[in-house]
């Protein structure tokens, strides 16, 4: 598993780490049923503090990415949870649009946005499938 930990960055190492692994479980480098390193031992890969990586795993289980098994650890285990999914990613979202409107982003700048991401993240193709033209 590839991390970026940016150590300059503002936003809290264990976001960081939570960011990564949500972006690898959503670009299928990381699957449901897989175990995640014990804490130790990504603590010591990345080299950051073993209480880091825990609070990560504990936000990862709270929001239904990760269930923590007495023998093999933290393992993803993705919740079902649609409904609460959409709840979250709107009440998320709408700080996002805010603050893109404080800046004067358009409707359309954020549509190309969304599109962009989504085509780097999750376009079929690079999973061996065919790009679909619309």
């Amino acid at each position: 598993m590839i991390l970026k930990i940016d150590f300059n960055s503002d936003e809290a190492l264990y976001l960081q780490l939570r960011n990564q692994i949500i972006l690898g479980i959503a670009t299928d480098k990381i699957r449901d049923g897989d175990p995640l390193p014990s804490v130790r031992q990504l603590a010591d890969h990345i080299g950051i503090n073993m209480h880091t990586v825990n609070k990560a795993y504990t936000v990862l289980r709270q929001e239904g990415f990760v269930k923590v098994d007495r023998r093999r650890g933290a393992v993803i285990s993705l919740d079902s949870d649609k409904y609460a999914a959409l709840e979250e990613l709107h009440k998320e979202l709408g700080v996002v649009l805010a603050k893109a409107h404080c800046k004067n982003i358009t409707r359309g700048e954020v549509h190309d946005l969304i599109d962009e991401i989504y085509d780097d993240y999750f376009c079929p193709s690079r999973y061996g499938e065919p790009k679909s033209e619309d």
